[in-house]
């Protein structure tokens, strides 16, 4: 280096120029020059090809030459020196020997050399870059003096030849120079004015070759540079449409795109549209004022027109033609309107300056619309034909140019409609109108296009979905509005535009004709809106009662009975009009998916009750099944085979469709009483578990998965038949099994699973949640009921239970070594055996049956027992761990009854400090008091003045009618200010005098009176199931824990109990079936006799007294479960259901009222998969045991027997309110359905909820009741 020649530095030069012209593109893309220093700084990270460069070889070898000896022995030194230590890593000896390397003299001198050297180099490279910038300015004066001359010089060709090189020329090196430059340099602003005027020069190469340097200014500036590009095109453009000089084709003549001049224009046109869909991706990210002049320019241009006298066929074309043939659909209006940034700007500019383009898109839908009503449909057919032609065309009609513009004028309005400011637009005034244009006025021409505009041709490729018809457009902008909330209650939720939706299906019912092309397409299309709308809460209440529902003014039928009986016309094959029409099936398919939507909902189904829907599709579905029984083989080397596989697969697509349809009616109890009805549980069930097991979704319109349904057909015994048939339970079950047990060995190897910490792991919890669902009581007995557990000697590993009897067997009745042995997760699966078992067994009548039928709690006590560690001959201790704990928390749950305030349930975790679990641990009976609540019982009070009125009433002989009302009003009176005083003798006193008056009251009596004289000597001998007996002994423990019962009660309470049987057999129907349950007397316990026997004090005669009076009350039927339990007063098809009118009457009202009256509770539910009618039937068919205390149970009776059976409902719904913080938060946790079934109801008091009750009645009472008082004659 110290010998630095001319001939290095030249040398260097090379180098150095190599590598910036390598790195050229990088450097002068940096927006800055500290960029440009980082850019260089980390070269080698980014350049792969770094190291190649002949500069960085220099550096290399130059400090190989200079520092490689010195480094070298560095190393030696440190190694030698490392050696009598512990080995030190290779990072460790760089470290060092960089830092004594760049520390050393060398290394400083050897930077000082490069330093001076580099700074001859750079030096001499500027001056030369000076020079040469000076010869390059001499020689564009030279050119321009030339250029000068030429202009003087005559016109010939060499001269021309020569001026037009000199211009190719000079955009040549523009186009290669960088933009940032040609953006930045002092003459832009000139340079910009003849780059315009030159847009317009008849040369199309130069022009083409001016469109380049815009393209790639747009592609390589930042915005603020390539707004001014934008900014020079687009007012070319309005200048060009202005101008009268050039050439723009009229209306009537067409354009031809074969033509040089549209070549041109449209090129310059896309250029701009690609630009406005690219803009908004960085906008952003400068200021405003920028996006705002790109914006206000583009508006500008778009709102062009000619001033023109003469016909609008020859007119000539506007900017908006051409920008609807480059863009369609107004994609660039749509990413425009997306960001709120730039939507703002762009509707202040439309309200305040260019709401003639809003104008003239509403005037030109106006017209098309017109066109369609005047002409025929082949003759408008031109105007979408191109929609399913896939030839090139060259040429646009001036209809065609029409109809591309309506596509695009559509298209704005529906983006332009989805935001509250866009919609704040209108109304608009339109020429040759009188009336402005509304909201509605809009959405209905928007619908009228769908059935009075034609489609594409049949023949159109069913590929090709890119469709253009109006009628598809169309449609397409309504699904927008649609799922958009605020915009559709805005536009879509009136009476006007139903109206306009119903119109082609008011006049094909009347058998006129709808439009002039309404095709079964334009009908689907309608469907589809429908069906979307009815799938809101405010679209389908809408459907359902109109805008008016409270109005009695309202007397033409609703959406919902036009949309109804249409599709049930459509069902009976009753409109001749798409009789063999091959798309029929569909349009049956769209509508009845409509009507899904609505009959899928407790309201919903109430409206459409009077139409039978369910008998229609179960027709339709077992005549298509017929036919796909029917349907021939195909016979190989046959013409046919392609015609009969095509019609097969659109047979068994219909076939899924109706029972998809039949299905959906499992959503709402009601719903699910009409699918049994119809005989095809079995099929959807199967149906339903196809789609399952293949993880599709439940319904297009569904938001949440498939839950509810299986909750919904698990609490009735047919469904959980069925779901045992079609293998639903098979699969959930060893999906459980699968999880608890198994593992996937594959990630076993790599990685092992955790340790589980929750009782239930997070892999098990939807399958514990799963099975909670399917085991109701209903359910539990069918799959349960009368069978053995398999107790088998020995249990293979790979043994893999299938049903629930397998899980009780294997997970919670562990009682023999080899079923211990034959699990992996011992103390996890029995603990999942036993929360399970917790779960199901807060159904009393549940409980019953398996410690009935498996001995529960003997067994549990056994495994107690075993559980115990002798310290010595005298003293023995339990074993406390995860299983002993969760055993005592199910035995003190299965032994004692009672309310929030009468028992206590030891907890399921240890506690902090010395004494980690404090409850006490038994293996036998009796039971530790310490688990029994310390609360008054049986107190009786001393009765109040107003109790005393209320009982003196009792002995006034006043009008009947008048009596009870009067009654009543003291009942309500005293529940709300003294509730306490009504228990104990006075409640007894109360509902027997109150009983024995209504009736004697024809008007209250709603079953017949049945004449019973049998003796307690003719029943003594007669035998109860062990359920029943089982809940003798349950009742009467709980009756002395009451101090209401003695000792001698289970003889009287046994009695009374047979005598109700022999007196509801006297009203029963003789059956045969296949369900379990309806085979003999009612399957569980008798809770509300139970319950009235001990507000009667343990009195078997008055109990049956009571009973025989009460049995006559409509009210009976629902608190009272055993009373219509195979009754003759119920229809045929409903007793063979096997449901009780307490589900598909009492919980169906639950579940509606409940979506009014707390709509957060209801989405609850549903966002858990489960049914609120699930739980009611088990609160109800228990009588809240368990889950009030007895004071409230006895309010519970009381408010029903004073008040009416809707108050069972009223109840209920009072429930869910005072329970919807805990739900809301159950349902963030995801165990909802085990807080509901294992909590009781703390806190609820039924006089607390009184006045809310009351306007419950007020609201609903009409409806509910006399809803209860038809289930006698519930019929198909």
């Amino acid at each position: 280096m110290a010998h630095f020649s001319g001939e290095d530095e030249v040398m260097l030069q090379a180098m150095l120029r190599q590598l910036f012209q390598s790195v050229k593109e990088k450097i002068t893309g940096a927006p800055s020059l500290e960029c440009a220093e980082e850019i260089l700084l980390h070269l080698e990270e980014t350049d792969e090809n770094f190291h190649n460069y002949e500069f960085v070889k220099y550096l290399r070898q130059h400090i190989c030459n200079t520092l490689g000896s010195m480094i070298e022995e560095e190393m030696e030194k440190w190694t030698s020196d490392q050696n009598q230590d512990e080995e030190s890593g290779y990072d460790t000896v760089v470290q060092h020997v960089t830092k004594r390397t760049q520390e050393s003299k060398e290394y400083k001198e050897m930077m000082h050399s490069l330093k001076n050297i580099m700074m001859v180099v750079v030096e001499s490279m500027i001056n030369k870059f000076e020079e040469d910038e000076m010869r390059s300015q001499e020689r564009q004066k030279k050119i321009q003096k030339e250029k000068s001359n030429s202009y003087c010089t005559d016109n010939c060709s060499d001269s021309d030849s020569s001026f037009n090189q000199v211009r190719y020329e000079a955009l040549q090196t523009l186009c290669s120079a960088p933009p940032s430059d040609v953006l930045n340099c002092e003459n832009w602003t000139t340079l910009c004015e003849k780059l315009t005027v030159s847009l317009s020069d008849p040369d199309p190469v130069f022009s083409d070759r001016i469109l380049k340097f815009y393209a790639q200014t747009f592609t390589l500036s930042p915005l603020h540079m390539t707004k001014e590009i934008y900014t020079s095109l687009a007012k070319y453009l309005k200048l060009y449409f202005l101008s009268r000089e050039n050439q723009i084709p009229a209306l009537s003549t067409g354009i031809d795109i074969s033509n040089p001049n549209v070549i041109c224009l449209l090129k310059k046109v896309r250029l701009l549209n690609e630009y406005q869909k690219e803009a908004p991706s960085f906008w952003i990210r400068h200021p405003e004022k920028y996006m705002e002049e790109i914006v206000e320019n583009t508006l500008s241009l778009l709102s062009v027109k000619h001033d023109q006298s003469h016909l609008v066929s020859q007119k000539i074309l506007d900017p908006i033609y051409f920008f609807a043939l480059v863009d369609t659909k107004a994609v660039w209006f749509k990413k425009w309107m997306h960001a709120y940034y730039s939507r703002t700007a762009v509707l202040r500019l439309l309200e305040k300056k260019y709401k003639s383009l809003v104008t003239t898109a509403v005037q030109q839908c106006v017209q098309y619309l017109e066109l369609c009503e005047a002409m025929k449909a082949d003759e408008i057919l031109g105007h979408s034909k191109h929609c399913g032609n896939k030839q090139k065309t060259f040429y646009y009609s001036g209809q065609e140019l029409q109809y591309i513009y309506f596509i695009h004028s559509l298209c704005l309005l529906g983006r332009l409609l989805i935001y509250t400011q866009g919609r704040r637009l209108f109304p608009i005034k339109l020429k040759n109108r009188k009336d402005l244009v509304s909201l509605t006025d809009l959405l209905v021409l928007f619908t009228q296009l769908i059935y009075y505009s034609p489609s594409c041709p049949k023949m159109t490729s069913a590929a090709h979905l890119d469709n253009y018809s109006p009628a598809s457009m169309v449609t397409e902008v309504l699904r927008i509005l649609c799922d958009q909330k605020e915009c559709a209650v805005e536009c879509l939720y009136n009476n006007t535009v139903i109206e306009a939706l119903l119109q082609p299906i008011h006049n094909l019912m009347k058998g006129t004709k709808t439009a002039p092309d309404c095709s079964e397409t334009a009908l689907i299309h309608i469907a589809d809106i429908l069906a979307r709308i009815a799938s809101v809460e405010e679209g389908l209440t809408l459907l359902l009662y109109g805008e008016n529902m409270n109005s009695s003014e309202e007397k033409s039928p609703t959406g919902a009975h036009i949309i109804a009986q249409f599709s049930k016309k459509l069902l009976d094959e009753d409109i001749s009009i798409f009789s063999g029409s091959e798309m029929l099936p569909v349009v049956k398919g769209a509508f009845i998916s409509v009507c899904r939507q609505i009959y899928g909902t407790c309201e919903g189904l109430q409206v459409l009750i009077p139409y039978s829907l369910h008998e229609s599709i179960a027709k339709a579905w077992k005549k298509t099944s017929l036919l796909s029984e029917r349907i021939p083989t195909p016979v190989k080397g046959s013409d046919s085979i392609s015609s009969v596989s095509q019609e097969s697969q659109n047979t068994m697509a219909w076939e899924e469709n109706l029972l998809d349809d039949l299905l959906n009616f499992a959503a709402t109890p009601k719903g699910l009483l009409f699918l049994q009805r119809t005989g095809a549980i079995n099929e959807c069930v199967t149906f339903m578990f196809d789609r399952y097991a293949k993880k599709l979704q439940i319904s297009r319109h569904k938001k949440f998965g498939y839950g509810v349904l299986v909750t919904q057909v698990a609490s009735t015994a047919a469904g959980a038949v069925a779901l045992q048939s079609s293998g639903f339970i098979n699969t959930l079950i060893t999906e459980l099994w699968a999880n608890l047990e198994c593992g996937r060995d594959d990630v076993r190897v790599t990685h092992p699973r955790s340790t589980p910490v929750d009782p239930i792991d997070r892999s098990c919890q939807k399958s514990f949640l799963g099975l909670v669902n399917l085991l109701p009581y209903p359910a539990v007995y069918e799959l349960v009921g009368n069978q053995d557990l398999p107790n088998k000697a020995e249990y293979s590993l790979r043994e893999v239970p299938t049903c629930v009897i397998d899980i009780i067997d294997r997970l919670i009745i562990l009682n023999s070594e080899a079923k211990i042995r034959s699990l992996f997760n011992y103390e996890q699966s029995h603990i999942f055996g036993l929360r399970l078992l917790s779960v199901v067994c807060c159904d009393l009548n549940t409980l019953l049956l398996l410690e009935a039928q498996y001995q529960v709690s003997e067994i549990l006590l056994n495994a107690q027992e075993e559980n115990i560690l002798e310290t010595s001959e005298s003293h023995r201790d339990f074993i406390i761990d995860g299983l002993s704990v969760e055993r005592n928390h199910v035995l003190v749950r299965i032994n004692f009854i009672g309310g929030p305030m009468e028992r206590i349930l030891p907890p399921r975790v240890l506690e902090k400090g010395d004494d980690p679990y404090p409850w006490p641990m038994f293996s036998s009976y009796p039971l530790p008091n310490c688990y029994l609540s310390e609360v008054t019982r049986n107190a009786d009070l001393k009765q109040d003045n107003d109790l005393g009125k209320l009982l003196l009433r009792f002995k006034m002989s006043d009008k009947q009618t008048e009596w009870i009302e009067n009654c009543r009003r003291q009942f309500c009176k005293m529940m709300k200010a003294k509730p306490d005083i009504i228990s104990g003798s006075a409640l007894l006193e109360l509902l027997e005098k109150f009983v024995l008056h209504l009736s004697e009251s024809p008007s209250e009596c709603y079953f017949p009176s049945v004449e019973y004289t049998t003796t307690d000597a003719n029943v003594k001998n007669e035998s109860l199931s062990s359920v029943q007996q089982l809940g003798i002994k349950m009742t009467v423990r709980y009756g002395k824990f009451l101090n209401l019962l003695k000792d001698s009660a289970e003889n009287d309470l046994t009695l009374v109990l047979k005598h109700c049987e022999r007196f509801l057999k006297q009203q029963q129907a003789p059956i045969k079936s296949s369900l379990l349950c309806l085979q003999g007397t009612y399957a569980g316990h008798d809770w509300f006799v139970s319950s009235l026997f001990m507000i009667m004090l343990g009195d078997k005669e008055k109990t049956l007294r009571f009973l025989q009076k009460f049995s006559r009350l409509l009210t009976s039927a629902f608190l009272w479960l055993p009373r219509l339990h195979i009754s003759r007063y119920l229809a045929t098809d409903t007793i063979e259901s096997g449901i009780h009118p307490v589900y598909f009457c009492s919980t169906h009202y639950i579940e509606m009222l409940l979506k009014v009256e707390v709509p957060l509770v209801f989405s609850a539910f549903h966002m858990s998969g489960f049914a609120p009618s699930q739980i009611c039937l088990q609160w109800i068919s228990q009588c809240f045991w368990n889950y009030l205390d007895w004071l409230e149970i006895c309010h519970y009776i009381a408010t029903c027997v004073f008040l009416g059976p809707d108050y069972q409902v009223y109840i209920c719904i009072a429930i869910f309110r005072h329970l919807q913080q805990d739900i809301l938060q159950h349902t963030q946790t995801q165990d909802l359905q085990v807080f509901l079934k294992e909590e009781a109801l703390h806190g609820f008091r039924v006089s607390d909820y009184f006045e809310y009750m009351e306007i419950l009645e007020q609201n609903y009472r009409p409806v509910v009741l006399r809803d209860m008082r038809n289930v006698r004659v519930q019929s198909t």
